[in-house]
This record gives C-alpha cells, sequence and structure tokens, in this order.
C-alpha cells in the first residue's frame, strides 16, 4: 500500500511539509509506503478544456510542467493526501491549476481510492479552501478520509506549525484513519469485495 503525499505550497519544506511529514511518520508506523511529491514553483498551465486528452492515453496534451508527473505518480499510488498554503480563502494557483488537469485526464488512476485534503495558513481561509480541494474526490468516487477536526495548521513558518499542538495531532489522526481505510479496502480485496460497478456517464444541462 502507497500514499502519495502532495505537497502544493510554493515553499518546498515550509508549512505544508512540516503537516505532510506529520502525516507520513503516522503512515509508516502502520506499514504504509509514503512518498511527498512537491508540484514545484514553475509554471503550470490551467486547463483549456480541449479535451485532447482523451486521444492522448488519457495524459494531458500539454506535457511541459508536472501534471502528467502526478498523473503518472497516482497510477500506482493507493491513496493520497493533497496539502496546499492557503492565498485569498483559496490552495495555491499550483495545486488547482494541476488538479484540474490531472483529474479531467487521468481521472481513472484516482476513482474509488481515498483521499484527503490538508491545509497550511497563518490565521484564516483555511476552510474554505479545504472545501476547494475536497470536491476534487467528492466529483471522482473517491473515499474523503477525515480526522478528528478540520485538516489545518496554522504557522507562518514551519517552526510554527511544530507548536501547533491540536494540529500536528489532526495531522497524526488523519495518518491513521488512512492507513486504516487503505487496510480495509485491501482486506475487501481479499474477500472478493470488489469497486461498485459503473454506470455510463449521464450529462444534462438547463437550458430548454
Amino acid at each position: 500500500m502507497k500514499v502519495l503525499l502532495v505537497n502544493g505550497a510554493p515553499h518546498e519544506k515550509g508549512c505544508t511539509y512540516t503537516a505532510l511529514c506529520e502525516i507520513e511518520k503516522e503512515l509508516n508506523n502502520e506499514g504504509v509506503e509514503t512518498e511527498i511529491f512537491w508540484l514545484g514553483n514553475k509554471p503550470v498551465r490551467g486547463c483549456i478544456g480541449c479535451g485532447g486528452c482523451a486521444s492522448n492515453g488519457k495524459r494531458c496534451v500539454f506535457d511541459d510542467d508536472v501534471a502528467n508527473v502526478l498523473i503518472d505518480k497516482a497510477k500506482e499510488a493507493d491513496g493520497f493526501i493533497f496539502g496546499s498554503a492557503v492565498h485569498y480563502a483559496a490552495p495555491s494557483g499550483t495545486i488547482c491549476a494541476v488538479l484540474d488537469r490531472a483529474f479531467y485526464a487521468g481521472a481513472t488512476n484516482f476513482r474509488y481510492k481515498p483521499g484527503a485534503a490538508i491545509l497550511s495558513c497563518r490565521r484564516a481561509g483555511s476552510t474554505a479552501a479545504f472545501d476547494v480541494l475536497n470536491k476534487y474526490f467528492t466529483i471522482s468516487s473517491m473515499p474523503v478520509v477525515s480526522s478528528g477536526y478540520w485538516n489545518m495548521v496554522h504557522g507562518a513558518k514551519a517552526e510554527d506549525v511544530l507548536k501547533d499542538e491540536e494540529g500536528l495531532q489532526i495531522m497524526r489522526t488523519l495518518g491513521k484513519n488512512m492507513a486504516w481505510l487503505l487496510k480495509c479496502i485491501e482486506n475487501g480485496k481479499q474477500n472478493n469485495i470488489l469497486r461498485p460497478a459503473s454506470e455510463a456517464k449521464i450529462r444534462t444541462n438547463f437550458i430548454r
């Protein structure tokens, strides 16, 4: 079992990374393999809705940033933690641009795999950003992993996060809950409890 922890913050080893490391320790303690993947701070394209991914092996046609790297890594992962700093009460522009493309082009690599979002902020805006990231899971048939409170840590720098005792506990609980759910899914597979059968997609609009 492997969990991919995606760091969507602009600083590689700042507050978000510190929170992800706390989760990683619990996952490792539970025997779950992990990888922390930083999306970086280079320019990233947003989705242009071209639909080219449908004829491009379910990969984005733009191959000059990390979106396809994430799609490829997602194929080998069993669960996901997506982390971001909070910018104007929203996740980073980088993680939103990457997830828009990765979930659209590589949806099958995420479907039915547990996911969770975590946020780091100095003071406020985390719950609004939390809502944005969770919607990627709920549109993709992904079980959403929860903790004992909303998944957030506070601090202006990594050292501050280490002082956020409640926030760190929330991260540890999240790691334990993710490991528990992954083990339940694995046990289900061994007992022939398979993924739900998908219906053909129905798309409607409200223009008459």
